[in-house]
């Protein structure tokens, strides 16, 4: 969903009341785990968490104007939504990830797209896995991956 906002804080009060608390939390899960480096934007009308210019000067291939994006945490229309690039390119994350996903006891099918996870059960979120998994991947980790895939 679309906000007319341009902070994370004026984002995060801008939500429906259901979603102002999901989000927050998990607000908290990245500023407590993600590795050093990540730095927390507004950008791309959504919650995210970038590698600064002042560590990868480049920028995002697709606008070099924009720091690398790295998590993004949205609350769209019909349910709220992270975005972790470590996921989508690395296949061990990924494995990992889906592995303890569907060991977990009474959560929804796991809904997925390529760095995106679908939550439309703001009670059946799993933090705790989230948490873990924003532990992952270094600022240098995903640069080495995200330099090796745009340089194929």
């Amino acid at each position: 969903m679309k906000y007319n906002v341009s902070t994370v804080d004026e984002y995060i009060n801008a939500l429906p009341e259901d979603r102002k608390g999901v989000v927050s939390k998990l607000r908290t899960l990245a500023q407590t785990n993600l590795p050093k480096g990540f730095e927390e934007q507004f950008t791309y009308n959504m919650l995210g968490y970038v590698v600064p210019f002042s560590i990868y000067p480049d920028g995002y291939h697709c606008d070099a104007n924009q720091p690398l994006p790295f998590l993004s945490i949205a609350s769209q229309k019909n349910h709220v939504a992270v975005y972790h690039s470590g996921i989508y390119s690395d296949e061990t994350i990924m494995n990992w990830f889906v592995n303890e996903y569907n060991q977990l006891k009474d959560m929804n099918k796991l809904d997925m797209g390529k760095s995106c996870i679908r939550f439309k059960n703001m009670n059946k979120i799993p933090y705790e896995l989230l948490g873990e998994l924003f532990t992952k991947m270094t600022v240098k980790d995903w640069i080495k991956k995200y330099e090796t895939a745009i340089k194929k």
